[in-house]
Formats: C-alpha cells, structure tokens, sequence
C-alpha cells in the first residue's frame, strides 16, 4: 500500500446530497418527478437535460442512505418514458452515480470520501455505451475516474464524470456542483429563470418565482375563452365528428363504439412498482418501498379513471 499523503486527507467531508440529471426537457420531467411525491426543484441542465434538485428529507432526517434514495428515485423515474436519469449522490464516507433507463438493469460507480475507486471498471464501459458516449475519447476519460489519484476527493471524481457529459449536452447551471450543501444547491437551482418548483403532495411543475405560473394560467384562460367562443359561432350540424375524447365513436359502420385501450403506461407503472416493492421490504429499505408504492398506487390510480370515464357495456 502506498504511503503517499493523501492531499485530500483534512478537508471537510460533504452533507448528504443529491442531483437527479434527466435526458429530457423540464416539460417532458415534470410528470414522472411528480410521482415521486418529494419536494424538489426543476431546471434546465443544458441541451435537452434536466436537472432535479431534492430537499433530501428522507436522508436528513436518518430514514435510509442517500444512496439508496436517489437509486430509487431514479428507477422509478424511468417507468414509462424513453429517457434515462443518471443520479449522482454523495455523503460523508462516499460518493457515486447510478444510471437507470427503464426496465434495464441500473448500472454505477463508487468512489470512497478521498476518491478511492470502489466500483467495477466494466461499469464504466456500460455507463458509456448507454448513454451514446464516445468509445475512444470518452472512454478514456472515464477510465481515468477508476484510477488511484491523490489529489481528487469524491467530489472531483463526480465533477470529472459531469465534465464528460458536456460534451453529450449536460451544462448544469451555477452554483449546482456535486457534493455541495443541499440549501445551496436549492438556492442555486431557485435562481434560474425557468425553474419549477415539484411539491411533496405530487403537485408541482409551476415556476419556482410563480411569474410563469401566472402567465400560464392568463394563456389557459385566453384559450378557453376562444374556444368556447368558437363553440358558440359553430353553425347547428357542423363538426359533429368534432367529438372530445371521452366519445365513443363506432369503429366500422354500424359497429359497435371503440372502447379506449387501457392505458400502457399505467399498465407499466403497476409492473414496476411491485418488484420495487418486495425488494424494500427484503433490504428493509424505505426509499425503494415508497417508490414502488408510489408507482402502484399512480398506475392504480390511472387504470380507476379510465374505468369510470371508459365503462364497458
């Protein structure tokens, strides 16, 4: 073993914390983040990324290790959508990331307080190759990251993995850097112009100042107001095949009407919540639980209304 002083060894050891990057605009995020039914804020981290900063009440408060949190955020995140998240995650004794991208299995790296590697180099190539990531040039960066080096704490080893992602588009705003207190973090997310705010009662997705929350609601109202306007000017008889989307049209002539499918993404929500569920209760873990809970209830949820709204006969 080296006796080499490490040149980290006495610096402050970072809180607990959390940055959940989304491969999706803040618009296509804000349902799914919803589900999770936790206070967060939401940005925009570069070209077509987003970013999620939690308040992080699970691990403040003692109920489970931040890491298996975000693991499980992450996870359920993915349900139903085409994206991946990539959470990065950080504590006193460690600090790591964790991609998951739908049902796939979720695959990360650890590194110790100092920045001693802790995880499996082919983690590394796996990471890549689902992200699209240069083979050749990024690659070689990211072997980097696994390699002893004195200087770089697990913080710099983070920052090192978000420097490659600049060139897959991810740009985190200001002040939004790995293994910083979670009250700066919130404060640094709070101050970009089109961040959103996702409230613990799954709520959310409005402007963190409410200045866009408000020209959102003047915009929904102008539109009602045209179209019921445009309702009224309708002639008797025109655009009966205008019907809403609750109508059952017949499907052939002289058919019967065509009952809605049942919704895949619920479908998809239930089928992910319970295994999520059962691996909880085994490891005793209070963040994969309430995520698979979450995902049950919300898929149960959506199957209920499509059964009111869309009876059979």
């Amino acid at each position: 073993m080296s006796t080499e002083p490490s040149q980290v060894t006495g610096r402050a050891r970072p809180a607990s914390g959390a940055l959940l990057l989304c491969r999706a605009e803040p618009g296509s995020v804000v349902p799914a983040a919803r589900l999770l039914h936790e206070r967060m804020l939401l940005a925009r981290a570069g070209d077509a990324w987003s970013v999620l900063v939690p308040e992080g009440g699970p691990w403040r408060s003692g109920t489970d290790p931040v890491d298996r949190v975000v693991n499980g955020w992450a996870i359920a995140l993915t349900v139903g959508v085409s994206w991946p998240v990539l959470a990065l995650w950080w504590d006193g004794e460690r600090a790591g990331f964790t991609l998951a991208a739908g049902f796939r299995r979720p695959v990360g790296y650890v590194w110790l307080a100092d920045g001693t590697p802790a995880g499996m180099e082919e983690a590394m190539r796996t990471f890549a190759d689902r992200l699209g990531l240069d083979p050749v040039l990024d690659m070689q960066a990211l072997e980097e990251l696994t390699e002893p080096d004195s200087a770089a704490d697990a913080s710099a080893r983070l920052s090192g993995v978000l420097a490659v992602l600049t060139r897959a588009g991810v740009s985190l705003p200001p002040g939004l850097v790995p293994g910083g207190n979670a009250d700066a973090l919130l404060e640094a997310a709070r101050l970009q112009p089109d961040a959103r705010l996702i409230g613990a009662d799954g709520g959310g997705g409005r402007s963190a100042t409410g200045g866009d929350e408000r020209r959102t609601r003047e915009q929904s109202r102008a539109r009602q107001r045209a179209h019921e306007a445009g309702e009224t000017a309708r002639p008797e008889g025109e655009g009966a095949t205008d019907a809403g989307p609750s109508v059952l049209r017949p499907s052939r002539a002289g058919g019967p009407p065509a009952v809605p499918a049942v919704p895949a993404p619920a479908l998809a929500q239930m089928a992910a919540g319970l295994p999520l569920v059962v691996w909880g209760l085994r490891h005793r873990s209070g963040g994969w639980i309430v995520a698979g809970t979450l995902l049950l209830v919300h898929g149960a949820l959506t199957l209920a209304s499509h059964t009111l709204t869309h009876p059979r006969d």
